[in-house]
């Protein structure tokens, strides 16, 4: 009897072998897929990371693009202007110089008026495009607006190196000078 037992015994520890080594297969088995599924996760991830850097690069440079057009936009309107602005300045000079010489000539009220009117409206015009006088008079040679074309003697001691005449009136645009005050400085 003990042999049977002892057979019975040895065939259910053979079975619970068989049974642990068909779960220990199919754990073995489980983990490789485990496995196989974190690479996959991972890879994903690593995809979806890579598509997000693209996205946010590609918006980064859309934006800049964007701006760099807006400004060159910008750039473009003004410099039209400009181009426009630097020919009707003769056109304000010679108005100028028409007016000088109509008062020095002592000519008729009406005729000085007119020429001041056409002047003003002329230089207002300009004045809301953005031009400016560029003040020199009295000033020291600044070289970023004042271009010297003579030196002129002068005694007294508080006018050297200062603007004593103004042979071409300067103007800026929106800041930027579009035509140098050509000046006489004192020495």
């Amino acid at each position: 009897m003990k042999e049977k037992t002892d057979k019975k015994e040895s065939a259910k520890k053979s079975e619970k072998i068989d049974k642990l080594k068909e779960f220990e297969a199919k754990f073995t088995e489980l983990q490789t897929q485990c496995e196989e599924l974190e690479s996959k996760v991972s890879e994903a991830e690593q995809k979806a990371a890579d598509a997000n850097d693209k996205y946010v690069r590609m918006a980064a440079e859309f934006d800049n693009y964007r701006r760099r057009t807006a400004k060159e936009k910008l750039e473009l309107v003004s410099t039209a202007s400009e181009d426009v602005i630097k020919g009707l300045l003769p056109i304000l000079d010679d108005c100028e110089r028409a007016l000088n010489m109509l008062k020095e000539s002592k000519a008729d009220t009406s005729a000085i008026e007119g020429t001041e009117l056409i002047l003003n409206k002329l230089f207002g015009y300009l004045k809301t495009k953005g031009v400016e006088k560029i003040e020199a008079v009295g000033k020291e040679l600044d070289t970023d607006f004042h271009e010297a074309v003579a030196q002129f003697p002068v005694e007294d001691s508080d006018k050297k190196n200062k603007i004593i005449d103004v042979v071409q009136q300067g103007y800026m645009l929106h800041e930027k000078v579009i035509r140098y005050a050509k000046v006489v400085v004192g020495v």
